[in-house]
């Protein structure tokens, strides 16, 4: 586990690239028969993945955590990116296919990641943070999650989004999880932007294709940076930054928060003719 301290909005706007990469990309995320964590000091979210190719993969704790098991003192959303598989939380197995999405709650003692088929192994992408209620576990397939389809060809940003943990949907203490997806020649996700001094907030890119990229904005309005992502790369956003992307081609991404409150609406706006 790899652990990330916050970063102020005046060290911030002192970074080059290079150290920009290094404190809020996270650039390889997912590695075969592995479970990877990045623990952030923003709202202490844990960013991780599990791809059980050829074996399943069980949870485990971190002495640093202090806990006697992973979600002893936390919850966890798990978005499924590759192929078929399945998650068992304390022996209830429950199968989970691309775009599904499976929340497990406080005091849940033992989760096992597995594929169903290992040269088409399922890709998880997990979101963790601090708990204080116990929720039960749920699974949200992306029809479930009501998709919603905005904005327009005209402004390249037609895409179709897809909430699961919020308010509205499965309930958590802190945890705001669901994945957006692009149309065909649209490139702009949350455009215009926005912040919320209540929540962090992380983004996964996924579906890019190999020889594409998107660029991604973040920092604060008045003073915007860029990372340059590639697929299945992860992006740390602070509570004040904005976070937006544009794409050399359509693509999807996972967004995730935690903080403050579960209303997904909870943002200040951003007009793009205060971008600088």
């Amino acid at each position: 586990m790899e652990i990330r301290f916050e970063s102020s909005r005046k060290e911030v706007s002192q970074m080059n690239t290079e150290t920009l990469r290094e404190n809020f990309l996270i650039e390889n995320i997912f590695e075969n028969d592995k479970i990877s964590w990045v623990y952030s000091h923003y709202d202490r979210v844990m960013i991780g993945s599990a791809i059980p190719a050829t074996s399943p993969l069980t949870l485990e704790t971190f002495d640093s955590l202090k806990s006697n098991y992973f979600l002893e003192r936390r919850e966890i959303g798990i978005i499924n990116i590759g192929g078929d598989g399945k998650v068992t939380a304390d022996g209830e197995e429950i199968a989970i296919s691309k775009m599904g999405c499976i929340y497990v709650g406080k005091g849940t003692e033992k989760v096992v990641f597995s594929s169903d088929d290992s040269a088409n192994p399922a890709a998880f992408y997990l979101l963790s943070s601090p708990a204080h209620h116990t929720y039960p576990t749920r699974l949200f397939t992306k029809e479930d999650a009501t998709p919603v389809t905005i904005g327009s060809p005209e402004t390249s940003n037609h895409r179709t989004i897809y909430k699961y943990i919020h308010l509205d949907g499965i309930q958590s203490c802190q945890l705001v999880m669901g994945l957006t997806v692009l149309k065909t020649g649209s490139v702009w996700n949350t455009m215009p932007s926005h912040v919320h001094d209540r929540r962090m907030e992380a983004y996964l890119y996924f579906d890019v294709p190999a020889n594409q990229r998107v660029l991604h904005l973040m920092g604060e309005p008045s003073e915007t940076r860029h990372l340059w992502i590639s697929d299945r790369q992860a992006i740390i956003s602070p509570p004040w930054s904005i976070h937006s992307g544009c794409g050399t081609s359509n693509y999807s991404f996972i967004w995730g928060m935690a903080g403050e409150n579960k209303d997904y609406t909870d943002m200040d706006a951003v007009a793009i003719s205060d971008l600088k």
